[in-house]
């Protein structure tokens, strides 16, 4: 980490980041502080969307006034004192009552890195208010499941909480870290919309029980609809031979945006060995969910389908051997 953000910040993200603080050690210092404080500031967000605590409302107008005081729109820093003891997750608890001194971190960076992680933030939040507004405006509950509608807003909502983050990685990787043509930017910028939009849909598909218990299902109800399915009826494990062909076509979707990862990592420089790694990490695991995935009950809600803690140390043993060799990281890749 630079000067920028501290050693508490350091620990609040490794706390809150599960496995995307792997991928944050491995950045290269030029743009390891810009993304690191993204991260912090779309957790805060995410923790206030997601806290369960007080009516629609209140949980819009907290969101609200973060982003507010988060986009220099007023001065007053909000307390979320009272939500930060509710948390379950220490570090997400010790993030709510460092919001002022997160957010006065942005003013270590140039105006062009502030611009471009708010720009981003402001992407995020707009997903987590939509977000809100679909499925917690009749009190959620497993009785009462509220979908997406159709594709298209999977994408939208994929894009704005995930693609967006890829463009903002790809913006800072051209600024601080190498440059490149008029028609590669063009490429790159969409290939990382789509790296986003794959792990967003990982989280998506291994997540189902986990979010038809809270009311939520990201499955459109269109899609359902044309497979003779309803959001209850993935409530039962029994019911996944029926629904097993919808979801292989999500998977394969998941899959094709994990193409277009490679094909942006390919795109990056070698000597960006640093980069490259942080990049490999995420595709490689998020493949190798998917295989699982593939393979697996995803709507048995009491054995929720992830990659083992010790897969995921030995995989990044792997990356950092093979990233100096770009044949070794292209196999790594492709076997994943």
């Amino acid at each position: 980490m630079s000067a920028i953000l501290t050693k508490k910040h350091d620990s609040i993200l490794e706390g809150t980041s599960r496995s995307f603080y792997l991928s944050l050690k491995q950045l290269p210092a030029g743009i390891r502080s810009q993304i690191s404080l993204l991260y912090l500031l779309a957790r805060t967000s995410d923790t206030i969307t997601d806290s369960g605590q007080g009516s629609l409302e209140d949980r819009i107008d907290a969101l609200d006034t973060f982003d507010k005081f988060a986009q220099g729109k007023t001065s007053d820093p909000p307390d979320f004192s009272i939500l930060a003891d509710m948390q379950k997750i220490a570090s997400e608890g010790e993030l709510l009552r460092s919001v002022s001194d997160v957010v006065g971190s942005l003013g270590g960076f140039s105006d062009s890195d502030q611009h471009s992680i708010l720009r981003c933030l402001g992407i995020i939040v707009s997903g987590q208010n939509l977000d809100l507004r679909r499925f917690h405006g009749e009190s959620p509950s497993k009785d009462n499941i509220a979908s997406l509608f159709d594709d298209e807003e999977l994408d939208d909502y994929a894009y704005r909480v995930a693609g967006s983050v890829g463009e903002f990685w790809t913006r800072m990787s051209l600024d601080h870290l190498f440059k490149a043509t008029e028609d590669d930017e063009v490429a790159l910028f969409a290939n990382a919309i789509r790296f986003g939009k794959a792990l967003q849909m990982i989280n998506i598909l291994r997540d189902i029980p986990a979010d038809l218990r809270t009311g939520r299902c990201y499955i459109p109800k269109s899609s359902l609809d044309q497979h003779g399915l309803s959001a209850h009826d993935l409530r039962d494990p029994e019911n996944m031979p029926r629904f097993r062909p919808l979801f292989d076509q999500y998977l394969d979707m998941t899959e094709s945006h994990f193409k277009a990862a490679i094909q942006y990592i390919g795109m990056l420089p070698h000597s960006q060995f640093r980069l490259r790694g942080s990049c490999m990490l995420p595709v490689i695991i998020g493949k190798r969910t998917a295989k699982l995935l593939r393979n697996g009950n995803v709507l048995e809600r009491n054995s929720r389908i992830k990659i083992d803690r010790s897969d995921i140390e030995s995989t990044v043993k792997s990356v950092v051997m093979a990233v100096p060799f770009p044949g070794r990281s292209n196999r790594l890749l492709e076997e994943a």
